[in-house]
């Protein structure tokens, strides 16, 4: 990977955003200005293979409220990306993606907690993910501070740890993977979609906006998809 300053230094936080709350809005925030990001990309998964189809509420929905969301941020943009392609949400052909709108040498950065990143064997052609951006992995509660040491050396991909904080590792290709702290919110969509449908109040744990977005299409009354 190439390391002129010319590169684009971007960020990409996907998830299903069914719907995004001030957790996934504040992660964002923090990673885009602790890393020097231009902007933080807001992607909201059409079809996650991880998920069945007729768990997750129309994509239309969940890219709306990502949009109203995300309005107060300059820091922060979204992308219908992943509904422009048939089939599942797959992360190795986002980040392709990325490399053909912006540059090739684009400095991306992909963010994701450390509870999936554990779990990146599982993902679609993942040794070839590290040829793509640097993984920003965030720290959860439960999980050891050195875990991302013990865990790298698993995956098939020569990672040499970098400096003596242990939280950058350097692949092959140049980009890294970064642990890293930020302010955790135990918040939920699943527990704002139970809240929604037992007629219980979500206010403060998504913008205004996204409250009247909900209430306005009647999403999460039933566990109909709608």
């Amino acid at each position: 990977m190439a390391t002129g300053k010319s590169e684009p230094r971007l960020g990409i936080l996907g998830g299903t955003f069914d719907p995004i709350h001030f957790g996934h809005l504040r992660l964002a925030e923090e990673v885009g200005e602790s890393l020097n990001l231009e902007h933080i990309y807001l992607i909201p998964a059409a079809l996650p293979p991880h998920k069945m189809p007729k768990t997750v509420s129309l994509f239309r929905h969940r890219l709306e409220m990502t949009r109203i969301a995300s309005a107060e941020s300059p820091l922060l943009k979204v992308l219908d990306l992943e509904a422009r392609r048939e089939g599942f949400s797959y992360s190795i052909e986002t980040l392709k993606t990325f490399h053909t709108m912006f540059q090739p040498d684009l400095d991306l950065h992909f963010v994701l907690g450390m509870d999936a990143f554990l779990e990146i064997e599982t993902w679609k052609d993942f040794r070839n993910l590290f040829n793509y951006a640097h993984f920003v992995v965030i720290q959860r509660p439960g999980f050891p501070s050195d875990i991302l040491e013990s865990f790298l050396p698993t995956l098939g991909v020569s990672f040499d740890k970098r400096g003596q904080g242990g939280n950058r590792f350097l692949a092959p290709s140049g980009y890294e993977v970064i642990s890293m702290e930020a302010t955790l919110m135990d918040i939920s969509s699943t527990k704002i979609r139970e809240k929604v449908a037992a007629g219980k109040s979500i206010r403060f744990l998504v913008p205004e906006a996204v409250r009247s977005y909900i209430r306005s299409n009647n999403l999460y009354r039933s566990h109909d998809t709608i």
